[in-house]
């Protein structure tokens, strides 16, 4: 373990404070889809529509890429960013406060759903430029680490808050038109601590190529990428196929906590807690994992890990047997639903965030996690609506099962190219990458 340079305790205690305060924002936002079918009375597809919204906004990367990589004041972006997408929360202090006025079509539903694209909108700025931020100021042998610390304190602040505001939301349905103003100060200044980590800026070639030639030349700059690192492209096969299994069931999970199991927001809040709590206390040993094997064997065993807590989701619907206790209603299989959510949780944090990194050098970390999160626009674009098309035509064990099939074959690929191709230099896991890539 290396003793941390000045530049990085110091990034590290400004990363800390920044995880902290997304903590607060993550907890209220987790139940954002439950606040929307059970307090504001929105239906399947504008649930759909919530979510997609928070993965559709990253296509803009393929516009945003190349700006985004030739900004030197990328602090000053951030900062711009904040007080763009965060401040629009604080509409929700007006929303109405009865379900009289939100019944049927409301027009409230859509200024909702407005609202949220936007403040998604900010992290197609933010979210790239944490792991360009990182990755240049922390030394490669402490990356994972001290992500993984960060990580850890950032859900814990998520449980905490997670089960404060679901208990609130149990006694006022309406509590969230006062909690989210707030979310949005904290937004604003959480991308403000982010802003302050000493980054430098390399100095970048700017060509007067026009709009539309620069964003022609993002987009085959992330189409070279993929071409000219089969590691890479291999990573992203099998998060596509990872991505159709979860953007397909993560709606109709909502509907069948809420229409399927009827859980209070109690109950609800609880099983977001549990598989949490067992993240928050995995995280610093797959942490520690994500830097010593192949990155590609890690995200396998991320989704396993979500296979088996669909599996068990789908066993509940036949098994449904529960004890209750502080109003809150614990079937028992989804206990094993919580075990293994838990080990997805702590492992999916690490490589969705970071695990673009491991497959490129330090500088060219920002590119590669664009490319990721473009990819991950794409399939948001169809997988969510498909998941509740197939809920509402064949319902939940159907959904659940096609989702779960998709998961075994990212899995199945993702093994295999551990096997067949190595990673970029011929790097092993665990040791510095120089960048090259393999044809």
């Amino acid at each position: 373990m290396s003793p941390l340079l000045p530049r990085e305790r110091k990034t590290f205690v400004l990363h800390m404070s920044y995880s902290f305060l997304e903590g607060i924002i993550a907890g209220l936002i987790i139940l954002n889809e439950f606040v929307f079918v059970k307090s504001l009375l929105g239906s399947s597809y504008q649930l759909a529509l919530l979510f997609q919204f928070s993965m559709a906004v990253f296509l803009l990367l393929i516009f945003m890429n190349e700006w985004l990589k030739r900004i030197r004041k990328k602090r000053n972006v951030l900062r711009k960013a904040a007080l763009l997408t965060r401040l629009p929360l604080l509409l929700l202090f007006f929303f109405p406060r009865s379900p009289e006025s939100l019944g049927g079509d409301s027009i409230y539903h859509y200024i909702f759903l407005g609202i949220f694209l936007v403040y998604y909108l900010g992290n197609t700025i933010i979210w790239p430029t944490i792991n360009l931020f990182l990755k240049t100021t922390y030394r490669h042998e402490n990356f994972s680490r001290l992500f993984s610390y960060a990580t850890t304190l950032n859900k814990i602040v998520m449980m905490v808050t997670t089960f404060v505001y679901g208990w609130l939301l149990d006694m006022d349905n309406f509590i969230f038109v006062y909690i989210f103003p707030i979310a949005a100060v904290l937004g604003v200044l959480s991308v403000f601590l982010l802003s302050m980590i000493p980054y430098q800026p390399a100095d970048v070639e700017v060509k007067n190529n026009g709009l539309w030639n620069s964003v022609r030349d993002s987009a085959l700059g992330m189409v070279k990428i993929l071409k000219t690192n089969r590691s890479f492209f291999d990573f992203q096969v099998g998060f596509m196929l990872y991505g159709m299994g979860f953007m397909g069931s993560v709606t109709v999970i909502v509907l069948f906590f809420e229409s399927g199991l009827g859980l209070n927001y109690s109950s609800i809040a609880f099983y977001k807690n549990g598989y949490n709590l067992l993240a928050i206390i995995l995280l610093p040993f797959f942490g520690k994992l994500m830097g010593k094997i192949d990155p590609r064997r890690f995200t396998a065993m991320s989704f396993f890990a979500m296979l088996l807590y669909i599996l068990f989701l789908t066993l509940t619907e036949y098994f449904p047997a529960y004890t209750e206790f502080w109003d809150i209603r614990l079937h028992y299989m989804l206990i094993f639903y919580i075990l293994f959510h838990g080990v997805f949780a702590a492992t999916m944090a690490l490589t969705w965030f970071i695990g673009s990194a491991y497959f490129c050098s330090p500088e060219e970390a920002g590119n590669y996690q664009s490319v990721h999160l473009v990819l991950t626009a794409l399939r948001s674009l169809f997988a969510p609506l498909m998941g509740v098309a197939l809920y509402e035509a064949f319902g939940f064990t159907v959904t659940f099962s096609i989702a779960m099939s998709f998961l075994a074959l990212g899995i199945s690929y993702l093994l295999w190219s551990e096997r067949n191709v190595p990673l970029p230099g011929g790097a092993k896991p665990g040791k510095k990458q120089e960048g090259k890539v393999v044809s």
